[in-house]
């Protein structure tokens, strides 16, 4: 298979505009999460990791006459930092635009009027194709809306696109924000803390949810100069178990995991930190302790980035993603907020402080509605 590496990436999130800067609070353990009392998107009060308005992120679109969404605007963001840093020319045909989120410009639906128009604005590939003419890319974008698995899918895809040989560049970007229709949606479920999240912890009872963006820029051409992040391959499988309850087993979650570590030639051994989904549900990191000791990882320290970001839905696979080429990078690892004490019946090793020790490999998870699961392996070179 043709390598593939990571040559530029962004975080823009409540916490920061920027991956060098995000990295940085969070080494200071710095979250986004904060109780906010917002009647127009709940009734109680509710844990979240919210912007404060768009300004942080809207310069960016701010020469340009097209009307761009909040969505929009932060994904144009996103994009942005990680063209600058990447130095590449991405105007030609061999560089591919991927765009993940779950619900795009859902927030619509609360203040516009139903008719034509909105139906266009709703779709994720409307919103895809502006990012393309905003940045004057050459070939027809590629979206991928996967429940809270999207941010891996659309690397998977990405890299897979790339090994192709069809194109030299994919430029992955994620988002999603948050409103009074997703928040009910997990209200709904009772999925939603009344606290800052606790993966992982005997006392977890639910999510913060998050919005953000993040992208990455991948490339077959190799770094000038290290240290670099290589994309060593992924894999996607499904448990067909619930519609929003994950596996009971963690078998499929682990099947992913596995195919990924059979196609890069990694073994447990070789694995360094896994950045689990995390998402302090106590199904969803039941389900994953479960594949984790199935896959023989149980000793590999394990973190979730929940308690910094909240859930962020489509944007999750990609931030914490980033998170972890920085990890790599610097050779941090970092801990999980929220979590004291176990709380799932099979161990795992959750970091529950920062710390600095040489690390390579990196195994990524991510698991979602319709019992869908992903896993990638990254590696420093």
């Amino acid at each position: 298979m043709k390598p593939v590496y990571i040559i530029a990436d962004n975080i823009t999130s409540p916490i920061a505009a920027t991956s060098e800067d995000n990295f940085e609070l969070l080494q200071k353990n710095v979250s986004g999460v904060q109780e906010h009392h917002q009647p127009a998107f709940s009734p109680v009060s509710f844990y979240a990791s919210l912007f404060n308005g768009d300004a942080a992120f809207s310069a960016a679109a701010i020469n340009s006459a097209e009307r761009y969404t909040k969505f929009e605007k932060l994904l144009i963001a996103s994009v942005t930092d990680a063209l600058q840093l990447s130095g590449i020319q991405y105007n030609d045909e061999r560089t591919i635009l991927i765009v993940s989120s779950t619900k795009g410009n859902i927030s619509l639906l609360e203040t516009e009027r139903r008719d034509e128009l909105l139906k266009k604005r709703l779709s994720l590939h409307y919103s895809a194709k502006l990012l393309t003419g905003y940045f004057h890319f050459m070939q027809p974008p590629v979206v991928v809306s996967h429940a809270c698995i999207s941010g891996l899918v659309a690397i998977i895809t990405g890299m897979r696109l790339l090994q192709s040989g069809k194109y030299d560049h994919a430029i992955v970007a994620g988002a999603d924000i948050i409103t009074k229709f997703v928040l009910s949606g997990f209200q709904s479920f009772h999925a939603v803390s009344d606290a800052p999240c606790k993966p992982f912890d005997a006392k977890r009872n639910g999510i913060n949810l998050g919005e953000g963006a993040a992208t990455v820029v991948l490339s077959v051409q190799k770094p000038a100069a290290g240290p670099f992040v290589q994309l060593l391959g992924g894999s996607v499988s499904n448990d067909a178990n619930h519609i929003s309850g994950p596996s009971r087993t963690g078998g499929e979650l682990y099947q992913a995991i596995s195919n990924a570590m059979l196609e890069t030639g990694v073994k447990k051994d070789d694995v360094d930190f896994i950045s689990a989904h995390g998402t302090a549900t106590v199904y969803n990191d039941e389900m994953e302790a479960k594949a984790i000791n199935l896959a023989g990882m149980k000793e590999v320290p394990v973190n979730s980035l929940k308690g910094y970001y909240g859930h962020t839905l489509g944007a999750a696979g990609l931030i914490e993603t980033v998170a972890c080429i920085h990890s790599l990078k610097q050779n941090v690892l970092l801990p999980t907020p929220g979590y004291s004490q176990p709380g799932t019946t099979q161990p795992v090793n959750v970091i529950g402080e920062l710390k600095k020790t040489e690390v390579k490999t990196c195994l990524k998870t991510a698991s979602g509605f319709g019992g869908c699961n992903a896993a990638i392996i990254l590696q420093k070179n």
